[in-house]
């Protein structure tokens, strides 16, 4: 059975989806020789889901057939750090911490998918030509449509921060909420490969194959929610 605060937040969310903008509640005060009175501000939008702690469930992402091909071609082999799993064509990362606030696509906020999305203890990893790249700590910030994160080269720390990956949200599908599984899902983002990602990857390995925006899967967030 849900909590009283879950089954909150369940329905916020499920609610938020509807959204509609409201007026301010103000006084109603006739202009001098008009006989009009001034119409009421409009209210700013409000949140349609709003997560302040997240602590659980993951981001995968179902890796592109051309993303899989290339990395054939390079005979580079992919594989998982920590707590991701890479199950056929889908890898995934679990969420660690972080925050996120969802606003109806429909609202005029921009972005509508705001926050931190924390993968720490996790990640992707890169084994070709006697060489291993692993690509872990991963953050999402939806607001710069970035995927940052480590690179590790040979078990030698290159970059700290790094950003590795574009989220093109522009693809992605409405707010799923499944009361029943205390979860909500933010599916069908497009992330491709930064110009540093790609340039990193290919002074590592020898190649000239990987471009900035070469795509590397869709993306789904599954966020757990508050109990």
């Amino acid at each position: 059975m849900l909590s009283r605060n879950k089954k909150s937040t369940v329905l916020a969310l499920a609610a938020g989806l509807a959204i509609t903008l409201s007026a301010c509640a103000t006084d109603t005060v006739e202009e001098e020789g008009t006989g009009a009175a001034p119409s009421a501000p409009s209210a700013e939008p409000s949140p349609a889901a709003a997560i302040d702690s997240l602590s659980g469930k993951q981001t995968a992402v179902t890796l592109d057939p051309s993303f899989l091909a290339g990395l054939t071609s390079l005979k580079l082999e992919p594989g998982v750090v920590g707590g991701a799993t890479l199950n056929g064509a889908k890898i995934a990362f679990p969420i660690t911490g972080g925050n996120v606030t969802y606003f109806d696509p429909k609202s005029g906020v921009d972005p509508f998918v705001q926050g931190m999305i924390v993968h720490n203890g996790s990640g992707l990893s890169l084994t070709g030509g006697g060489k291993v790249v692993e690509l872990t700590d991963f953050v999402v910030d939806p607001e710069k449509s970035m995927l940052t994160g480590k690179v590790t080269v040979d078990d030698k720390v290159a970059v700290e921060s790094a950003p590795l990956f574009f989220l093109d949200g522009s693809t992605v599908n409405p707010l799923m909420v499944n009361a029943g599984a205390g979860t909500a899902v933010l599916e069908g983002t497009t992330v491709s490969l930064t110009k540093a990602a790609a340039d990193l990857l290919n002074k590592t390995f020898g190649s000239t194959a990987l471009k900035e925006f070469f795509t590397v899967g869709i993306a789904e967030i599954t966020l757990e929610l508050p109990k």
